[in-house]
């Protein structure tokens, strides 16, 4: 658990990177949207790899996920009045604003410090060899900002050219985007239960657990897949740059995220490839018998 001492330098980290992105915004980057808030996103990622390079730590960026999207909804609620569907432009921004408190919440009560680091990064760092600063900035800082960004652009398109009338598909995207949420926080809820009790080379296999190996993940990816919604409902005209967000994140997790973590699980625990054949990585399934 980390201390008080330690979320310091990243509240100054997270103030100066909102800092200096909103500058950008406000003082007038010359930039047409949604590029102005790109350009502000990524001067914002790159505060913040300087603190990662400052602290030799680029566990400064895990929160940076949840931290942005509410800001990019809000910025741009109030850059384009009048554009969008009041109700549904408000679900967006409360169910964006519910996600990334629950999300930030859970990792600054689990963070492990300024000493923890996530330990997919200096596995990044390691097999980039001369090229691991290039490769902590753009795999670990910058790819991650564009693919989320990607994934927030159905959110401009409800702000800035949603004035359809609420239908069906909102309808289906709301209860997406809450089942999203709710997968996400039963999920680490019971994770978290079982670490604080799990013994040497146990692994989790209740609850949500017991049909997913990765329910977690299956509540993020809707999560996109239900703000995407919400993006075709406002302006389905736009389905071309509304869709890639929420396919790029699902083709991260299923061929990179589950595949990382499935493969350290049975390094880790010999018995959890047995658990791989019975269990699905993703969807919630009934685990397979024998």
């Amino acid at each position: 658990m980390a201390s008080r001492s330690d979320f310091a330098p990243i509240v100054v980290s997270y103030l100066l990177c909102v800092a200096a992105g909103a500058a950008l915004l406000l003082g007038g980057s010359g930039l047409p949207q949604p590029w102005d808030a790109l350009a502000a996103d990524v001067l914002a990622t790159v505060v913040i790899f300087g603190f990662s390079y400052a602290y030799k730590n680029s566990s400064f960026y895990d929160a940076y996920w949840s931290v942005i999207p509410p800001l990019l909804a809000v910025y741009w609620y109030w850059a384009n009045p009048g554009s969008f569907e009041p109700t549904r432009a408000a679900l967006v921004i409360g169910l964006v604003w519910l996600w990334a408190i629950r999300l930030t919440t859970n990792w600054s009560v689990y963070w492990g410090g300024l000493h923890h680091e996530d330990w997919r990064y200096p596995i990044v760092r390691a097999r980039a060899g001369r090229f691991a600063t290039l490769a902590d900035f753009g795999g670990i800082h910058l790819f991650p900002t564009l693919q989320v960004f990607a994934g927030c652009l159905p959110i401009y398109a409800v702000m800035s050219q949603g004035s359809a009338p609420l239908g069906w598909l909102d309808a289906l995207a709301f209860a997406v985007t809450l089942g999203a949420i709710s997968i996400e926080l039963i999920a680490d809820l019971q994770l978290h239960a079982f670490i604080a009790r799990r013994q040497p080379g146990e692994f989790i296999k209740t609850g949500l657990w017991a049909w997913s190996r990765h329910p977690n993940y299956l509540g993020e990816l809707s999560f996109w897949w239900g703000l995407a919604l919400f993006g075709l409902a406002a302006a389905p005209q736009a389905w071309w740059w509304v869709l890639p967000g929420a396919l790029t994140m699902n083709l991260m997790f299923v061929f990179v995220s589950v595949p990382f973590m499935d493969e350290r699980s049975c390094e880790r625990r010999p018995a959890y490839r047995e658990h791989m054949r019975k269990v699905s990585a993703l969807m919630l399934l009934p685990p397979r018998k024998g």
